[in-house]
């Protein structure tokens, strides 16, 4: 939804452009059949527009899970306006032939925020109304389905609208919110189907044996109702894994943890080839960034800790020291339990994931790739096995500098927010292509450029798992 959108405000952008340059320069629109003409002015119009989706992209105006609303859109638009400035300014400097008056320029940018206001408010206000919406029954009360329907419920644009759910007797929690009413008992779901008409049936269950009404379901599957798994609806919509409902069968005959040499080759490639420019064009950054770690804390420039690796196997990973050095007591390995060392210059390497740079000599050395699960201290290592299903599974693959679960979810404090980590590398070795890379890296450069860090992610509606949380 978020491409299509961009599309839409980028055609939008440059027809608007283009005839606020004709406007203000009097020209005609035959104008633009000479070739001259044509370029000198859909060049202009071509940049401020791209210039402006850019922005809007590196703000986070196509992501709906932060623009939900449309004044999230419009605190966001001041400063993708001022970014779309200064990205101008750039391409004047590098071509200024296509540079245009600054009256010229003003006005077009004010009518095109204009443009983009109204179109946006009709957008959301669309969505508000979720016309032509598929109608989704819920199958279940319980964690599951309460997750499915709050992501259904937070995503107008998915154009799905929930008419309620069947409650299952082995469910502990039938608790109903206002976004999932209870229709009646799993036995009523044949009459329930003939009086809501559902478009969609969503099976929520959290336990199917004995439970699952085949019969009914194939019967709405041949009416032309679509029925769909929980957790695959859950995992398309929040891009992780509902691992309290993933069974090991589920992996075991899953094609999409199938990934042939090619993929991995390319993924590697590509890991070495950025790794090696980025180390030669960041080196006098890294420089520069050790030498103030040495200024400002005694210690070393770099922090060395071990860590897990590929199938398993330990590995020295480089980061830029971010804390005072330890007093040589006995330290947790979470962040939250540190503060008290971090030091100011940490605080903006963390934020801004630049202590990372030194990674890319474990990319070049072997041990990491550019995008993959963060690698763990082999400290919690035992500690995850026990407690975080299928944990084993991030060592299938290379770690990496940064990773989906990085760039959605950040840093964990705790075992709880270690297995909500766990749901997006599980996503990601599922789905893990060269395309999926390239997404996870434009993302990791938006985190840098603006230093937000990961998003506030939504949390999967199960039980916190006991363990170390302090």
């Amino acid at each position: 939804m978020g491409v299509f959108l961009a599309v839409l405000e980028w055609s939008a952008l440059l027809v608007s452009a283009t005839a606020v340059i004709l406007v203000l320069e009097e020209r005609s629109i035959f104008d633009l059949l000479d070739v001259v003409d044509l370029v000198n002015v859909l060049l202009p119009a071509f940049a401020i527009s791209v210039a402006s989706v850019i922005s809007f992209y590196y703000n986070d105006l196509y992501d709906m899970r932060i623009a939900r609303r449309f004044r999230d859109f419009v605190l966001r638009l001041l400063q993708a306006v001022g970014l779309t400035i200064m990205l101008l300014a750039v391409a004047y400097f590098a071509f200024p032939d296509i540079m245009l008056t600054r009256w010229t320029l003003f006005l077009t940018v004010a009518i095109m925020v204009v443009l983009l206001v109204l179109l946006r408010a009709a957008w959301y206000a669309v969505l508000r109304r979720r016309p032509f919406s598929d109608r989704v029954l819920i199958l279940g009360s319980g964690r599951l389905a309460l997750s499915v329907a709050r992501l259904i419920d937070a995503a107008p644009e998915l154009r799905l609208s929930i008419v309620g759910c069947l409650a299952d007797q082995a469910e502990t929690d039938t608790s109903s919110p206002s976004m999932l009413p209870i229709l009646g008992p799993m036995e009523r779901l044949r009459d329930v189907i003939r009086d809501v008409k559902p478009d969609r049936i969503v099976v929520a269950l959290a336990e199917r044996r004995g439970r699952l009404p085949i019969g009914d379901l194939l019967l709405s599957r041949f009416a032309g109702i679509m029925v769909e798994d929980g957790a695959d609806v859950y995992e398309r919509l929040a891009g992780k894994l509902a691992i309290e409902s993933v069974t090991p069968s589920s992996l075991i005959f899953s094609h999409d943890f199938r990934k042939s040499r090619w993929p991995r080759a390319i993924q590697r490639s590509l890991s070495l080839a950025v790794a090696a420019v980025a180390t030669v064009v960041t080196a006098p950054l890294m420089v520069l960034i050790g030498l103030l770690i040495k200024l400002e804390s005694s210690g070393p420039a770099l922090f060395v800790q071990t860590r897990i690796g590929l199938n398993g196997r330990p590995f020295r990973l480089l980061k830029f020291r971010t804390m005072r050095v330890a007093d040589g007591a006995e330290r947790s390995f979470w962040v939250k339990d540190n503060q008290d060392r971090l030091t100011r210059l940490g605080r903006f390497l963390r934020r801004s994931r630049l202590d990372e740079l030194p990674q890319f000599v474990n990319v070049l050395r072997g041990d990491m790739n550019l995008v993959g699960p963060r690698p763990q201290p082999v400290g919690n290592a035992e500690l995850f096995r026990r407690a975080i299903p299928f944990y084993e599974l991030r060592s299938v693959v290379r770690p990496g500098v940064t990773g989906w679960a990085q760039i959605r979810y950040g840093y964990a404090n705790n075992l709880f927010e270690e297995t909500e980590k766990m749901r997006y590398d599980l996503y990601y070795i599922k789905r893990m292509s060269t395309l999926f890379d390239v997404l996870i890296l434009f993302e990791t450069f938006k985190i840098m450029l603006f230093g937000r860090g990961a998003h506030g992610a939504t949390v999967y509606e199960g039980h916190p798992l006991e363990g170390e949380t302090s």
